[in-house]
């Protein structure tokens, strides 16, 4: 498997798709009942192959993703070849940036020392899609990037 199994609420959400999946093989809902009941290694694999499908169709498509939490902020755009990096650091312990009040104190604070802002820029290494997931996986959430382009105005 190449990234991992979709979550239960997931494959609901998808079952529609997971049908389909499963008549390009040829696989009927008897079939898979049987399948499931008989030779559950291989109704594993066949969720694994139809995860890994969904996971490289959604992460083909991710252009910026957010990481936010209590005391920074990382936000990313996702090119041909590489991954633009935009971070931000409260050095104030009492700021929580998860939180409506936070956002509001950083809009105000914004150019104060206590906040630090930075960029980079690095080639992505080995397949983009791993890199995204792995991304993903840390706690970035796929996003619009209006967050990426608005500091990115702010520091260009």
């Amino acid at each position: 498997m190449k990234y991992r199994r979709l979550s239960k609420e997931q494959f609901e959400e998808l079952h529609l798709e997971f049908i389909n999946f499963l008549a390009t093989q040829s696989i009927t809902a008897e079939e898979w009942k049987k399948i499931k009941a008989e030779q559950p290694k291989v109704a594993e694999e066949e969720m694994d192959i139809f995860s890994d499908l969904v996971w490289e169709g959604v992460l083909g498509k991710v252009k910026y993703l957010e990481n936010i939490a209590p005391q920074h902020l990382y936000l990313f755009q996702i090119k041909a070849s590489t991954i633009a990096l935009i971070g931000l650091k409260i050095n104030s312990p009492s700021v929580d940036l998860t939180t409506r009040e936070g956002f509001s104190w950083l809009r105000e604070h914004l150019m104060d020392d206590s906040v630090e802002l930075f960029d980079a820029e690095k080639e992505i290494e080995g397949e983009k899609n791993k890199n995204i997931f792995e991304l993903i996986e840390k706690g970035a959430l796929i996003t619009k990037g209006e967050l990426f382009k608005y500091f990115n105005q702010l520091i260009g």
